[in-house]
């Protein structure tokens, strides 16, 4: 491997969920804005929901989403009764729009129990046009799955599930606070398919602790045998100054740059031999399943739940530290729940945060989007001559060929794809945060 990748895969970056991104959000944004720019939406405007469930039985050690542990009903009830309240603010200010899209995340959103994930899809349906949903997708954890769950789920219409697999490897699910068999989770998948829930997800990690090539490449070959229809391979993103739960694993025990980018490959390689297509930065699918079709054609999109099909034309989150996307702008709601509870309660939105788009963002984050969905864009003039020296070492390395205003990541600079993005990223350059390295 050669030192200039290395010195590339340390770089740390965004990760290009969003343009601009969420370190950019400021407190200038908040309820007002947040109600009058949903008022603002077509009558004919199509919506995608998000619902934030931010509790699980157990905190893993990896664990990067805004979520506690707890296995008490009383603060889970009474989130539920807030998003039943948000629900209702919503509504009272939109026009019974068509949904096309519902997820639901977390956490661990079946945490709520069965009844209580059919009160809020009734609440939903009372106030908005559900039968146009194009995808209903629910994130789980295997080890909370059994046949009550399952035959909600089937009830109101969950069509596609992502379970949570990381790595098979004992020595790595005890490093991750996380142990669950393969067993375990193949038997979630039968029972969710046994439901009529035939679609699955499989997310799997690189980069975790103790965790080795080999580790990597048998978790691939495993999740293969579930016969999953999308899996998505993630590298771990050690921020222990953001997550606190992270302090508990051992970071002398991460792999390094070298060793990640091989864990990368040798996982790629393994789901590619096992036919499914390579969709963007870090998705997999069959080449039937609609994220493959959508990304054959440049219909892919990219969103803060990852690689979508999603088209809709406004995202609206719900629940704490929930993101929305509308066409003035993003909003976020209070971080957590204690707090997102304290704000629904006074009768307004949670919104504690934003960004109103200007046009250049618009622009800007047009172009990143095509990139990290097609792995090529087509720049207008200007934003080539700005980017084109911040793009030019990669050339160099063979990571991405320009050709006029054409800018096109090769199979070698697939992993650095954030890289090619982040030089389109005008706020970037002007000095953000801390990210995590790009591969």
């Amino acid at each position: 491997m050669h030192n200039s990748s290395l010195f590339h895969a340390e770089r740390a970056v965004p990760r290009y969920t969003s343009y601009p991104t969420a370190p950019h959000f400021s407190a200038q944004i908040g309820a007002r804005e947040h109600g009058d720019w949903l008022s603002a939406l077509r009558k004919d405007a199509t919506l995608s929901f998000y619902l934030h469930v931010p509790f699980c039985p157990s905190l893993c050690f990896y664990c990067g989403c805004t979520t506690k542990a707890t296995r008490r009903r009383e603060p889970v009830a009474a989130y539920v009764a807030r998003l039943e309240k948000e629900i209702d603010l919503v509504a009272a200010r939109t026009q019974g729009q068509r949904v096309v899209h519902l997820a639901w995340g977390g956490g661990t959103p079946s945490l709520i129990g069965p009844q209580a994930l059919k009160a809020l899809h009734g609440r939903l349906a009372e106030h908005f046009d559900l039968d146009a949903l194009s995808e209903h997708a629910i994130e789980l954890d295997p080890r909370e799955a059994d046949e009550e769950l399952a035959d909600a789920l089937a009830a109101i219409g969950v069509d596609r599930i992502s379970f949570g697999v990381q790595d098979f490897s004992a020595h790595v699910q005890r490093a991750i606070g996380r142990v669950q068999p393969f067993g375990t989770v193949d038997r979630a998948v039968r029972l969710m398919r046994e439901a009529g829930v035939a679609a699955i997800n499989l997310d799997l990690m690189f980069g975790l602790p103790h965790q080795t090539v080999r580790d990597v490449r048998r978790t691939a070959q495993l999740a293969t045998l579930l016969a999953p229809d999308r899996l998505a391979l993630f590298g771990y993103a050690h921020v222990p100054w953001m997550r606190a739960n992270q302090r508990m694993i051992d970071q002398s025990a991460l792999p390094g740059a070298a060793e990640r980018l091989e864990q990368s490959e040798a996982a790629r390689e393994t789901l590619l031999d096992a036919g499914y297509v390579a969709i963007g930065l870090d998705h997999f699918a069959r080449p039937d399943d609609p994220m493959a079709k959508a990304a054959a054609v440049g219909r892919l999109h990219r969103n803060f739940q990852g690689y979508t099909v999603d088209a809709a034309d406004a995202l609206i989150g719900f629940g704490a530290s929930a993101i929305s996307r509308l066409p003035k702008g993003f909003t976020q709601n209070a971080p957590d729940a204690h707090s997102y509870r304290r704000a629904i309660d006074t009768g307004d939105f949670a919104t504690v945060r934003g960004i109103a788009f200007t046009r250049e963002d618009l622009r800007r984050g047009a172009a990143i989007e095509r990139l990290m969905c097609d792995l090529a864009v087509d720049l207008d003039a200007e934003l080539m001559s700005e980017a084109e020296p911040r793009l030019a070492p990669l050339a160099a390395d063979g990571l991405l060929r320009i050709d006029g205003q054409h800018v096109a990541m090769t199979n070698q600079g697939r992993p650095f794809v954030r890289l090619a993005a982040a030089a389109l990223d005008a706020r970037l350059q002007a000095g953000t945060g801390r990210h995590s390295s790009a591969v």
